[in-house]
């Protein structure tokens, strides 16, 4: 591996070096190149990031070390200076330690299983209890992850539902929901990647709003879930999810070698009070200290103005820390239960490390590219032709595909979004399109973290889920791939050329839907 990293790291400063002495009018298209390559040779996001962003820099200065390093520790600094991206940060670490502590208290475990009992007395039943219960999970997508597919195994088992389709169900609930969440880990990276690609536009916006305005056109994300409920609901089993499913139901059992739940159970409410209190704070802070006076009656103007404040940073912070201070406080076990959680926290918060660097090299990077003006030159490539209106299916492949080689969305996310906002907004792209460009760059994303062989989410939904990752890969592929079809046919292109977003949604999801009820399979008898 060390080897492989120094053969790549000399090639590129070598690649570098020749860009700078022939100086070609593309070199500008060098440091995302870089950035692939790297993620592509090593499968690290940071490494991959930080060689683009480093790249770049020389390139900036023509082939100067000094004012490279320069530029780079400018950059970095520049970013404390930005509230959003402070709170990004601090946000982050937070709801990591959040998240930690709720897993250590073992009562979302508890809440999840019980509801599962109840809910899950068919074998249609234990997969929708298993698709309920990835959208409460909707802080954290590993979280999710490994806490549903844990609790889901072995009921699965009894019913005859093959772990491979839990496999399918969990991974669809996790990324994706996470990616729509208006409180999550991801949630502070995104804001903070639209913060940056709209100032570099040269149209700053406020994120938030802009994140909100862009979820009707996550078009992957949503016809994901109209996929698995026609998964569930009409036994849509495309490819080898068929000939598993019927295994499994012949062989339903009352357990299977690690079907077991091997999780810590606490009481409920350590889990749900966190949850809500997260979840209230969220929407109280806004209107509280985003909100016009009077506060009262709320109107939907008065929302509107809440989440268009530039009191999101501050809402987010303050938000997961009371929620954290809850968790910890309800954590069972009296003094020394809540001396475990706090330790819990601190584990929680250093596993949130490595996004966040990830995150710092996305902005060094992302700066770099719009020093050297990357935007301009992929939309001087496409002016004086009317091809704005595929701008957005093209972001959608190209992250998609980005995303599925490396099997890291954030990386996808860092590497995109320097290129596809701005290039849109020099070719005169107006703010609805920019939402769009918006969510074509998160589609993408979502994508490889959903199906690639390399997501950490995928991996870890396989062992959750007691499959191989090679089985839950080659089993959900056929799902992902036919979401995407419809994402562009029905949701990209038409919206690219002015279609509403709603409009695409219902053309989509109808499209799914009877393609499930259609090509579907005869009810089991046990369901």
């Amino acid at each position: 591996m060390t080897g492989r990293w120094a053969a790549t790291g000399a090639g590129l400063v070598l690649g570098t070096a020749g860009l700078v002495w022939w100086g070609p009018p593309g070199g500008s298209l060098w440091p995302p190149l870089v950035a692939l390559v790297v993620i592509l040779t090593t499968r690290r996001a940071l490494v991959g990031l930080l060689a683009g962003g480093v790249a770049g820099a020389v390139l900036l200065h023509g082939g100067d070390p000094v004012q490279a390093g320069g530029t780079i520790a400018g950059l970095l600094a520049d970013s404390f200076h930005s509230p959003w991206k402070v709170g990004a940060l601090v946000f982050t670490l937070l709801l990591g330690g959040f998240a930690a502590v709720l897993e250590s208290a073992g009562g979302l475990e508890t809440l999840l299983r019980r509801w599962a009992r109840d809910e899950a007395d068919t074998a249609r039943g234990v997969e929708t209890a298993a698709g309920l219960l990835g959208i409460v999970c909707f802080f954290d997508g590993l979280a999710n992850s490994l806490v549903v597919g844990r609790v889901s195994r072995s009921l699965a088992d009894r019913h005859g539902v093959a772990r491979v389709k839990l496999a399918y169900i969990v991974d669809s609930t996790s990324s994706a929901v996470a990616c729509v969440a208006v409180i999550s880990t991801w949630i502070a990276f995104q804001l903070s990647m639209i913060d940056q690609a709209f100032a570099a536009a040269g149209r700053p916006a406020n994120p938030y709003l802009v994140f909100l305005s862009s979820l009707p056109a996550n078009f992957y994300c949503w016809f994901t879930f109209a996929m698995l409920a026609a998964a569930v609901r009409f036994r849509f089993h495309p490819g080898p999810m068929g000939p598993a499913c019927a295994l499994a139901a012949r062989d339903a059992t009352a357990e299977k070698p690690g079907g077991g739940v091997d999780g810590r159970a606490g009481p409920w409410r350590t889990a749900a009070l966190p949850l809500v209190v997260l979840m209230v704070g969220f929407l109280a802070g806004f209107i509280l200290l985003g909100a016009p006076r009077p506060l009262w009656p709320l109107t939907r103007e008065g929302i509107v103005a809440a989440f268009g404040s530039d009191a999101g940073p501050r809402v987010l912070v303050l938000s997961s820390l009371v929620a954290l201070a809850v968790s910890v406080a309800v954590h069972p076990g009296g003094l020394l239960g809540r001396r475990k959680a706090v330790g819990a926290a601190g584990r929680g918060m250093a596993a949130m490390a490595p996004p966040l660097l990830i995150l710092l090299a996305a902005w060094i990077m992302g700066g770099v590219m719009d020093r050297l003006g990357t935007a301009d030159l992929i939309a001087g490539l496409t002016s004086g032709s009317d091809l704005l209106w595929v701008m957005p299916t093209v972001t959608f492949i190209t992250g998609s595909l980005i995303s599925f080689s490396t099997g890291t969305s954030w990386g996808t996310m860092g590497i995109m979004f320097p290129l596809a906002v701005p290039a849109a907004a020099v070719l005169g792209a107006d703010a609805a399109f920019l939402n769009l460009m918006v969510a074509a760059v998160f589609s993408g994303a979502v994508f490889g973290d959903h199906c690639s062989p390399f997501s950490d989410t995928t991996i870890v939904t396989s062992l959750s889920c007691g499959v191989t990752p090679h089985d839950h890969v080659r089993t959900q592929l056929p799902y992902a791939l036919l979401t995407a079809g419809v994402a562009i046919a029905c949701g990209f292109v038409p919206a690219g050329l002015g279609v509403p977003a709603w409009v695409c949604l219902l053309m989509g999801g109808g499209l799914i839907l009877g393609l499930g009820r259609r090509f579907g399979r005869r009810p089991h008898p046990a369901i």
